[in-house]
């Protein structure tokens, strides 16, 4: 299904699981084979100063923060849990993972994270594969309303929001467990109509 801005959404194994294919990038569902990678992913000390689910010490503890992903995509008719591996087309290789946490269902609202491995960072891979599943959450998930959490000293992650139209509507006080103590949040937000404009 060809989708504005070049992403196209590529039905897989069932209609509501997809893959989502933009220029560089295969974004696709998790499935067990990701947790090895997924942990891996969490060990890097530049992407778990800002994990706020706290750091996973074994591939164990990954499984036990994926398996309800991975569970509720594919065994229920309307996830609530969305996870998604980010890769290189081309290579194959690796770049991070994103995920999208539906509310109620009356809400028509998600709110998204994403982590992507350090090397990756700076070729424009994290404002791509954000951009894809803002679109799927719009076009596909028929949301009204996306939005993140950034710590307010995580700058890389402020200015990818920001790039990708999201507008800062508050923040939280001292509501992040961090490693380096309580941190401050700000909530950004981007409705269906921003992103149509």
């Amino acid at each position: 299904m060809e989708r504005p801005g070049g992403i196209n959404i590529v039905n897989e194994s069932s209609d509501k699981l997809k893959k989502i294919q933009t220029e560089r990038l295969d974004i696709s569902p998790f499935t067990d084979a990701d947790i090895i990678t997924i942990h891996r992913l969490h060990q890097y000390e530049l992407v778990s100063r800002f994990n706020t689910v706290g750091i996973p010490k074994s591939a164990e503890d990954t499984r036990m923060l994926i398996e309800p992903i991975i569970k509720d995509m594919w065994a229920t008719s309307s996830p609530v849990l969305w996870g998604w591996t980010i890769r290189e087309k081309i290579s194959a290789s690796f770049v991070g993972e994103v995920g999208l946490r539906l509310a109620p269902k009356r809400f028509r609202m998600g709110e998204i994270h994403y982590n992507l491995i350090p090397d990756k960072w700076g070729k424009g891979y994290g404002l791509e594969a954000t951009l894809a599943i803002l679109r799927f959450g719009f076009f596909s998930l028929n949301l009204h309303r996306i939005e993140a959490g950034v710590a307010v000293d995580n700058q890389s992650s402020i200015k990818l929001l920001e790039r990708m139209g999201m507008i800062r509507e508050g923040v939280k006080r001292k509501i992040l467990p961090l490693k380096s103590g309580w941190s401050d949040n700000y909530i950004y937000a981007i409705l269906e109509e921003d992103f149509l404009l």
